[in-house]
């Protein structure tokens, strides 16, 4: 929990104002240590996706030195791979499918993966908006991965998975990882990319794999954060 006020205001592209006015409703995670507020990064970067918030670029050009060695989002996008077409009527069954459609190693438990990301959704729900939805786990699950993945479902059907919009959701973004670093900076990739014009609307239109992975790569070129592995 090491980010204060400026850190936030900094994260998400508003003022320290706006941040405190938050604080007062209530509306942001936010935690009073000695008399200084302090916020939990993954609690931040869930906040700000449910609500659409835009994060500021100069954030990730800061954190590069620190993340080098990890993977980029279209890396984990190809290993967690892109599935049309995945059947379920409601929440549960959509997620299950999910979870099944996986390509996990023969140590993951797809069971224990389900039933966590289940309780997840009961906490509250990960869809942003617009038909998208984030599955993952508030504090990050450690699974025998050699990388993170971040999995791709787009659905046969839409489904109500409690957004604030009202829209019920048709896109699944299902990320794991095999630390909670790799988790927050995927996390906050994703978030990024989904503002981003091109990506998003390759996602809206359900793009082919190739034209999709395209479109991720390009988002990451325009932080010069750009994917090579896979080529």
């Amino acid at each position: 929990m090491k980010l204060l006020v400026k850190d936030a205001a900094r994260l998400l592209n508003v003022s320290e104002k706006t941040i405190y006015r938050w604080i007062k409703q209530g509306s942001i995670p936010a935690y009073r240590l000695n008399e200084q507020y302090r916020f939990n990064r993954a609690e931040l970067l869930e906040w700000a996706t449910s609500r659409r918030i835009s994060l500021s670029p100069e954030i990730f050009r800061e954190e590069e030195f620190e993340t080098a060695s990890l993977p980029h989002l279209t890396e984990a996008l190809r290993a967690g791979g892109i599935y049309y077409r995945i059947g379920g009527s409601d929440k549960t069954s959509v997620l299950h499918n999910v979870v099944e459609t996986m390509r996990l190693p023969a140590e993951v438990d797809r069971e224990f993966l389900f039933e966590v990301l289940l309780a997840r959704e009961a906490l509250g729900s990960t869809a942003i908006g617009e038909g998208i939805a984030i599955p993952h786990v508030r504090n990050p699950v450690i699974l025998h991965l050699e990388r993170p993945m971040v999995t791709v479902c787009f659905l046969e059907r839409a489904v109500d998975f409690g957004a604030l919009d009202g829209r019920p959701v048709n896109v699944l973004f299902t990320l794991i990882s095999p630390t909670v670093r790799a988790h927050l900076h995927l996390l906050s990739r994703l978030s990024y990319a989904l503002r981003d014009r091109s990506f998003k609307d390759a996602v809206m239109q359900q793009a082919a794999r190739d034209d999709l992975l395209a479109a991720a790569e390009r988002c990451e070129g325009a932080l010069g954060l750009v994917a090579t592995a896979g080529r």
